[in-house]
């Protein structure tokens, strides 16, 4: 298999574990509040990812811990940070269908953010560009679009997790990418706690109650996915890999069909079947 394919791969997986960790966000949230889940479920991750770099390096940290490794994970930390501030303040004044179109919009904004930094996207890239954003519309919308304050709030998140991928291309060659994920979470995990004290008041037993969909959205979500993205989107290309990576909002459907008894409409089904074709076209 070859690096190309390999990191492809693992990509799909990520989005996998992303799409139904919707299903694990939806039922946390309600239980502890979004700044507490994302704190809490950011943290976990971050410690999760500590004996696994004392592993791979034979507890010689000081080899990794470099200034690009510093600086990336800082930056991607931020970034993951603020789109989740911003897309949950979306959600809030918006429809789940459109908050799901629109934070899906960084298939877009990655090659065009892309260009400006010498980035060269082919024809075959754009076509699943228009091919992927076709199916997300057929998968997420159910009402006619217009935007309001919420909508634009999710196109700002939009364009953190577009830059947040693109810092990844930028630091994964120079840095180890679990040492890179793992400072995000740290990062992402520290801001979401500040906010928290401010905005939110969970319980010990709110926080029990919600275990489950913390535990999940930290280890899985958290220590494995974004590791997974971190450590194989260098052998990706950046408009590919955020066209796979988008496939989460079609595993969030199946997961929320599988787990929670809701219904694909034959509308949503053929919005699955464009994303998996703009894939296709993206790999060829």
């Amino acid at each position: 298999m070859n690096r190309n394919l390999k990191g492809s791969f693992m990509l799909l997986i990520t989005a996998i574990i992303w799409g139904f960790a919707f299903v694990a966000q939806s039922v946390g949230i309600d239980q502890v509040g979004p700044f507490a889940f994302n704190g809490i479920r950011c943290i976990i991750g971050g410690l999760v990812l500590i004996p696994v770099i004392l592993i791979i390096n034979r507890g010689n940290i000081k080899k990794v811990l470099t200034k690009d490794a510093l600086m990336g994970g800082f930056f991607c930390g931020l970034c993951l940070f603020t789109a989740s501030m911003f897309q949950q303040w979306g959600i809030m004044e918006s429809t789940v269908g459109k908050a799901s179109f629109i934070t899906a919009l960084y298939v877009v904004i990655v090659p065009v953010l892309g260009v400006f930094v010498g980035k060269k996207v082919s024809l075959k890239v754009w076509i699943g560009v228009a091919v992927s954003l076709l199916g997300l519309y057929l998968l997420c919308m159910t009402d006619s679009f217009s935007l309001s304050r919420g909508d634009m709030f999710l196109l700002i998140c939009a364009v953190c997790f577009s830059v947040h991928i693109l810092i990844i291309d930028y630091y994964s060659p120079k840095a180890d990418g679990v040492v890179i994920s793992c400072i995000q979470f740290f990062v992402t995990g520290i801001l979401s706690l500040i906010v928290m004290a401010f905005v939110e008041n969970p319980t010990p037993e709110m926080i029990y109650s919600g275990r489950w969909s913390i535990l999940y959205a930290g280890v899985l979500s958290c220590g494995v996915a974004y590791t997974l993205q971190v450590v194989f989107q260098r052998d990706v290309e950046p408009t590919a890999a955020s066209l796979i990576l988008c496939l989460e909002s079609v595993f969030g459907v199946i997961g929320g069909w599988l787990l929670l008894g809701q219904t694909l409409s034959m509308r949503e089904i053929l919005g699955c079947i464009l994303m998996f074709i703009a894939i296709v076209l993206a790999q060829l």
